[in-house]
């Protein structure tokens, strides 16, 4: 281990948490993830969507409820939960961030959440609500945009809180959560994230993108650009040494920044800074990284800066195997960092990871990277980075193990 030195749950205490914001020194155990929650467009749960994507299957379907003539894209990464095809219904990203909260609550084997703080990532909240209620009166209450007005009637906790900050937004809750723990104002906190594709947000994009896909085929030659996906995940962090549930893995570190060097276009320096400074901070070396859950936007831009940071960072050795699960989930949006980690952790308890669908000829940044394609590999797994990245600069990366 070389470097400056390190902080972590398995560092020597120093006077910075886990994300670099400075508080009192405290020795921690650490911090390990003891329940999972997810719904996707491939799959209702976890395992089931971990399933679907070492199977190759993509949940890429035709619009459902927008009317395609208003558009260039015509497809999407959608659920299909509507009661009835073709109409849609308010509160859909509430309703699952319920729904993956109690997965998870009920995988680490707590009783209640009541003194339990929640954090929720998130890019849109419920701007889709709000434009069925606009345009069609459907009922609405202001209340209801935030999240923590159903959290306190259906887990009972009246400690939540909502981060908009853009597709890194659940893995920054994920380090504020870490933080909470290591200062010694929580045991155990849930963190989530969620959204449902609002009209509006699907527009721009499809205003603003030059080319506009047939399917998110991240890092391949064929890339055009982004589509959405809808879904909701959630994790319980807990004190390691303090959960009744076995762990499904250890969360090592999380290192956030906004280097906010443009409105869309990603910073290969901010983003270097950020995983080298995760690396730093769960105290291990490149070469120690057995698995990398990239970014995988699908946008040219975004797929060659990535490859290009990891290809100098993990430079003069054989490299991590490396997957991008939005080729199958599409862009899940501020939950999307979020359900790479989860997706990382049954990858390393289970030795497997799913490849990168529609990959046939990769970019000539990402040549020298190992990336999975054409089926799931098996593969011995001990530690995983978690990429992360949005609009505006803001960068998150995250470094989990095995127990």
């Amino acid at each position: 281990m070389t470097g400056d030195a390190i902080t972590g749950p398995d560092a020597p205490v120093t006077g910075t948490g886990p994300t670099g914001r400075s508080g009192p020194a405290r020795d921690t155990a650490g911090w390990e993830i003891t329940g999972l929650g997810a719904v996707a467009s491939v799959g209702d749960s976890p395992g089931e969507i971990f399933d679907a994507l070492c199977a190759g299957r993509s949940g890429l379907s035709g619009l459902r409820v927008f009317d395609t003539s208003r558009y260039r894209a015509r497809q999407a990464y959608e659920i299909d939960d509507r009661a009835t095809p073709g109409v849609d219904e308010p509160l859909r990203a509430t309703r699952w961030l319920g729904t993956v909260i109690d997965q998870a609550a009920k995988d680490a084997g707590l009783d209640g959440l009541e003194d339990v703080p929640v954090l929720v990532g998130t890019t849109l909240q419920e701007q889709r609500s709000a434009e069925l209620w606009w345009r069609g009166g459907t009922p609405f209450r202001p209340e209801q945009m935030h999240f923590g007005t159903a959290l306190r009637s259906s887990v009972g906790t009246p400690h939540s809180y909502t981060f908009a900050n853009a597709c890194a937004a659940a893995l920054y809750a994920l380090g504020m959560a870490a933080d909470l723990i290591e200062l010694g104002l929580a045991d155990t906190v849930v963190v989530a994230g969620t959204d449902a594709i609002g009209e509006s947000a699907f527009g721009t994009l499809d205003r603003v993108q030059n080319k506009i896909p047939q399917a998110l085929t991240p890092f391949d030659v064929s890339h055009r650009g982004m589509l959405m996906g809808e879904g909701a995940v959630a994790v319980v962090l807990q004190r390691a040494g303090t959960a009744s549930a076995p762990a499904h893995c250890r969360l090592r570190a999380v290192s956030v920044n906004c280097d906010a060097h443009h409105a869309t276009a990603p910073d290969p320096d901010g983003i270097s800074w950020v995983v080298r400074d995760a690396h730093r901070r769960a105290g291990v070396r490149p070469e120690d990284i057995d698995l990398v859950m990239l970014h995988g936007s699908g946008t040219p831009r975004n797929d060659s800066t990535e490859a290009q940071v990891l290809s100098q960072i993990f430079a003069g050795g054989t490299g991590p195997l490396m997957t991008a699960i939005k080729s199958m989930t599409g862009h899940t949006l501020g939950g999307s960092g979020l359900l790479s980690l989860v997706m990382a952790a049954l990858a390393v308890r289970r030795g497997q990871v799913p490849p990168v669908r529609g990959l046939v000829q990769p970019i000539e940044e990402a040549a020298g990277l190992r990336l999975v394609r054409d089926t799931a590999v098996a593969a011995d797994l001990t530690v995983a980075q978690v990429n992360a990245f949005g609009f505006g600069g803001i960068n998150a990366a995250a470094i989990v193990e095995a127990v």
